[in-house]
């Protein structure tokens, strides 16, 4: 009988088996989950909305118009008649009439069927500094005249465009997300991993410190860390304070996550065979601990995206958050906490609301998709 040595190639109709390695078999069980997958489709839109807010928003969102005060929404047509019947093709909507009853003084708008606004695509509008990098005045929809001014979610009581005002807040609702959690990962991951590497009086120590926060009311703490910031800041100050004010209680949940992971694996045979060799403690945590269960840790925080998003948007509403020229969906729902605007224009609530609900619903089936596919016993 003939052995085939270790050097001996292998015949050629020899099939090779195909090892994925962890990612990718965690990438395959991730696109199993239908819900989660087209989630991070929607999530994606979302932040591609958030990077290029100012091209895809139609108009300016601090142009105020107050013959558009509480003006509805506009919808879109597709098809122009003439004077003598015939119907064509064109993007359009038609232009509101706003009449004032001189009795009660309220507004109310119809549509002018003969005054129409050409709608078109990559159009000139208002100019706006892209990301600091240059000046442009190219939208990716709008009016074909720039003089032109279309409403499609409605303005508010100042005559601003409600859909313009909703996208741009959502560079900073979002981000104030991404930024919340990434301090969060720091924090969380430094400190826990301390605690649990180590132990004792350390563990005692922030475990102690982790017990005080958390008994903590959130909102009266938010509030009391709120009112510290001087109102004569600029808004760009202000946004990471409170960025960091809702960063302040975010990581503790997943400090102690972290906690329990080093817990369990100091005492684990690769553990105790990196120490032997001569790895440094900061070289066992970064290379051998952390990297084992980076995959939970990137579950973890794309569950705490949605709650840094609501912890913004619920401060920014009670007026302790993000104020105005700051634009953000919490300070667009603050528009709508009278009862005026709720009965005139429900358009305020309901626009920036749906954003928020579509957000956070969509970042919790992507984290619950990626806690799924990084579960080694998941199925």
């Amino acid at each position: 009988m003939t052995t085939l040595s270790t050097t001996t190639p292998l015949p050629d109709d020899t099939e090779v088996p195909n090892v994925l390695g962890p990612w990718a078999l965690m990438w395959r069980k991730f696109k199993r989950h239908k819900v989660a997958y087209l989630s991070l489709w929607i999530v994606g839109f979302i932040y591609a909305m958030a990077i290029f807010g100012d091209f895809l928003a139609p108009g300016d969102a601090a142009d105020t118009n107050r013959r558009a005060i509480f003006q509805p929404p506009q919808g879109i047509h597709f098809m122009v008649e003439d004077a003598e019947g015939n119907r064509s093709f064109q993007l359009h909507a038609k232009q509101m009439k706003m009449q004032i009853d001189r009795a009660t003084m309220r507004r109310s708008y119809e549509p002018d069927p003969e005054d129409i606004i050409p709608l078109g695509f990559f159009v000139r509008g208002a100019e706006y500094d892209f990301w600091g990098l240059f000046t442009w005045d190219r939208h990716f929809f709008g009016p074909v005249d720039p003089k032109d001014r279309v409403y499609f979610f409605g303005a508010d009581r100042l005559g601003r465009d409600m859909m313009s005002r909703i996208i741009i807040g959502t560079k900073v609702s979002m981000s104030i997300g991404l930024v919340g959690v990434a301090v969060s990962l720091v924090v969380g991951v430094a400190l826990g991993g301390i605690s649990g590497f180590y132990g004792g009086w350390i563990d005692n120590l922030i475990q102690r410190l982790i017990e005080f926060l958390r008994s903590i009311p959130t909102i009266p703490l938010w509030m009391g860390l709120a009112a510290a910031i001087p109102l004569g800041w600029p808004p760009l100050r202000t946004y990471f304070v409170v960025t960091l004010i809702v960063s302040m209680i975010g990581w503790t949940s997943l400090a102690r996550e972290v906690r329990g992971k080093f817990l369990a694996m100091r005492d684990e045979d690769f553990i105790i065979a990196a120490r032997l060799d001569g790895l440094t403690d900061w070289e066992v945590i970064r290379k051998h601990m952390v990297p084992n269960f980076s995959s939970h840790i990137i579950a973890s925080l794309t569950l705490a995206v949605p709650l840094m998003i609501l912890a913004e948007t619920s401060l920014s509403f009670l007026g302790i958050g993000l104020q105005p020229p700051i634009i953000s969906w919490g300070t667009l729902l603050k528009e709508a906490q009278n009862i005026r605007s709720i009965v005139e224009a429900p358009w305020l609530l309901i626009a920036p609301g749906a954003m928020i609900v579509a957000a956070v619903l969509t970042l919790n089936f992507l984290g619950d998709g990626l806690r799924d596919a990084a579960d080694p016993n998941a199925h």
